[in-house]
């Protein structure tokens, strides 16, 4: 297990380099601060990426609980356990959380930064309409004045 990497999988790579070509800049690498570190963090934005092992955080189709022993179940409900509590952590913190399996971005990186792309796209217009309704309007001060 100790060859077995944690962070800058091809799959994690092949992500970034198509979020790369979509102009999608700005990101952090598993940043420390956040809970779960992150694969990618767009930290201006509040969205956290994980790209998940399809056997290590246990996907249905690649991974049977009881098939490899008590040992195994225990170990990839406890990885399971842990991503949902930094899910909830992050979402609290008031960050957007996507995650991806790895076999998704082997089989459609450009697809997965789509789907990034998409959610920053969201995250600027909620951003920029909050900020927005926060301003009074010179309408609105030239009354008061």
């Amino acid at each position: 297990m100790a060859a077995i990497r944690s962070r800058d999988t091809r799959p994690e790579i092949a992500l970034r380099q198509a979020l790369r070509r979509r102009g999608l800049l700005g990101y952090r690498c598993h940043p420390k601060g956040l809970p779960g570190k992150p694969d990618v963090a767009f930290t201006r934005w509040r969205l956290a990426i994980f790209v998940d092992g399809c056997f290590w955080h246990g996907h249905p189709d690649h991974f049977q609980p009881g098939t490899l022993g008590d040992y195994w179940d225990e170990k990839i409900r406890r990885t399971q356990e842990r991503d949902r509590a930094q899910e909830a952590a992050l979402r609290e913190a008031g960050w957007e959380v996507l995650r991806f399996w790895d076999f998704e971005v082997k089989e459609s990186p450009e697809q997965c930064a789509e789907r990034v792309d998409e959610v920053l796209a969201r995250l600027r217009r909620d951003r920029s309409s909050a900020a927005r309704d926060a301003t009074p309007s010179r309408a609105a001060a030239a009354k008061t004045s």
